[in-house]
Order: structure tokens, then sequence, then C-alpha cells
């Protein structure tokens, strides 16, 4: 147990970094839309080299794909929800923090499901999971406060997603001996399907928008630079 909150921690925590170093450093536009491509890229990889690759080795593609439809409308409904409730230019970050959220938690309960198994966790794993989690953390972050929203409130938010997304590593851990090989496969795939909504919706537009030509270029090295990771684990 001590182990899946170590790793729940480790996982999670380049999502509050990256707010933070949001909120310390006022980052360019043309910057903010790189990070943003080059953390999208880094997403595409995970969904292809970590979500599905080991969903369909674990299950199969029929709980997988069942995963990837109900992650799509969840982000779908949710991000709904935001834009009706919020004012408009302040909910300009926050749909990428419902990505992070929805993407995180069954991310991490997969995690500590393997912990559990005793697979392990390797350390290009989770370099791979900070590549992506902290440009997404810090775009986020950056809207939100250019929108003006306030800093406490900011970094409240992202503390929030930090410590759900632990805790879900610990959840996993618990539920390992209770759940079927297909609720893991179709967690990987409510994640998968939540981060594909997201980045056509919301990750890429937003990157494009503010690094023009730059982004698709960001974009491949970010994925690049993540599924060789993925690979490397």
């Amino acid at each position: 147990m001590i182990e899946a909150v170590l790793w729940g921690v480790v996982a999670a925590s380049p999502l509050f970094v990256g707010a933070v170093l949001a909120l310390l450093h006022s980052w360019p536009a043309k910057a903010l839309g790189i990070v943003l491509g080059f953390g999208a890229g880094a997403l595409m990889a995970s969904i292809a080299f970590e979500l599905w690759e080991q969903g369909l080795e674990v299950a199969g593609p029929v709980p997988l794909v069942t995963g990837v439809i109900a992650g799509a409308l969840a982000y779908y409904v949710a991000d709904r929800i935001v834009d009706a409730r919020s004012a408009g230019k302040e909910a300009a970050g926050t749909p990428l923090a419902v990505g992070a959220l929805l993407d995180g938690i069954p991310e991490q309960l997969v995690l500590g499901i393997a912990l559990a198994s005793g697979e392990g966790v390797s350390v290009a794993l989770v370099v791979a999971i900070v590549v992506s989690n902290l440009p997404e953390s810090i775009g986020s972050a950056a809207d939100l406060r250019r929108a003006g929203m306030p800093r406490a409130r900011i970094l409240l938010l992202w503390a929030a997603v930090t410590v759900l997304c632990a805790l879900a590593t610990v959840a996993g851990y618990g539920l390992a001996d209770a759940v079927p090989a297909e609720f893991r496969a179709g967690t990987m795939g409510f994640a998968a399907g939540a981060l594909l909504v997201m980045l056509v919706d919301s990750m890429v537009p937003e990157a494009q928008s503010k690094a023009k030509e730059s982004t698709g270029l960001a974009t491949v090295l970010g994925f690049a630079v993540a599924a060789g990771l993925a690979l490397a684990s």
C-alpha cells in the first residue's frame, strides 16, 4: 500500500507542479502554444502505446472499445456542463482540467492494479506520464490566470485534481483482487476516450491559436519523445 501511495503521488504531482510553474512565470502566447502542442503529442502517444495497446493485451477489444465510448461521452457531457455554468472567458482552461481528471483517475487506477499484481513501474513510464501531464496543467493554469481566475482558486483546482488522481492509485491497489481483466481494459479505454475528445475539442485548437505554424512540429516532437519512453518501458 505504501508503494501505491508513493507512485500515486509521483505520477500525479506533475499536474500541480505545472500549475505552479504557470503562475510563477508569465508565458508568452507562442511559448504556451508550443508547450500545449508538445503535450498533445505526448498524450497521443500515451493513448496509442499505453492505453490502447495494453488494453487490447489485457482483455481484448470489446471492453476497451466500450470504455472508449464511455470516456468520450463522459468528457463531452462534463465539458458541456462546464460551458453552461461558466462565464465564457473564465472557462478557457477548464476543459484541460476536466480532461486531466477524466484521464488521470482511470489511468492511475490501472497503475494501482498493476502494482498490486506485482508488475511494478518503470522509470521510463513515470517520465512519460510527466511529459504528458506537465504541459496539460501549465496550459490550463496559464489560460485560467489570463482569464482572471484568482491564483488561489487555480492552485486549489489543480491540487484537487492531483489528490483525486493520486487516490485513484491507492483505490486501484485495493481493488486489484476484486476486479476482472475486463474492468482494467475498460478503464484504459475510458481514459483514452476522454483524452481523444479533449485533444480534438480543446488542447490542439488552443495550441494552434497560440503557436500557429509551430504547433504541428511541437506535436510531432511530443509524440516522438513520449512514444520512445513508452516503448522503452
